[in-house]
């Protein structure tokens, strides 16, 4: 499994940055350390998904989140939608299974190749089309069958 690409969803992008968040901070900035080294990529969405969500919360000010997602834009590779993934989207969108951004998070993981996606907001062991949603958040450590992907083994 350690091989396999994976994305990150904004919200682990997010606790990465909270310092009130306990254990979800302490594994989300562990899984995006690791994940520098790893073969994840992040999408362009869920860097802008950062920015608006950390800034309207007031985690962090707005030069330091535009300074950490501009970081991420150097050390990660980022993908972003294009015209297949917005109309993938779109169709899973009416099936009513997915809102619009976990639709287009999805597809365009999948067009990058991904196989999971880590993430706390949608069902653990969801599949769509062959890309697994993982949660890392669940408990006060990192589900063991996700260390050797995320290289924290």
């Amino acid at each position: 499994m350690s091989a396999e690409r994976y994305t990150l969803d904004t919200n682990i992008l997010i606790y990465a940055v909270d310092r009130s968040a306990g254990d979800k901070h302490r594994l989300a900035t562990a899984i995006v350390d690791s994940s520098v080294e790893r073969p994840c990529v992040l999408t362009l969405q869920a860097l802008a998904e950062f920015v608006f969500a950390v800034t309207r919360k007031d985690l962090v000010p707005r030069r330091e989140a535009v300074a950490q997602a501009r970081n991420w834009l150097i050390v990660f590779p980022i993908v972003a939608a294009d015209g297949r993934a917005f109309d993938a989207a779109c169709s899973a969108m009416l099936t009513g299974r997915l809102s619009m951004f976990d639709a287009l998070l999805i597809a365009t993981a999948r067009e990058a190749g991904c196989t999971f996606l880590l993430s706390e907001d949608m069902q653990d062991g969801a599949e769509f089309d062959g890309l697994v949603v993982r949660n890392p958040l669940r408990g006060d450590r990192l589900p063991t069958d996700l260390a050797p992907l995320l290289g924290l083994d």
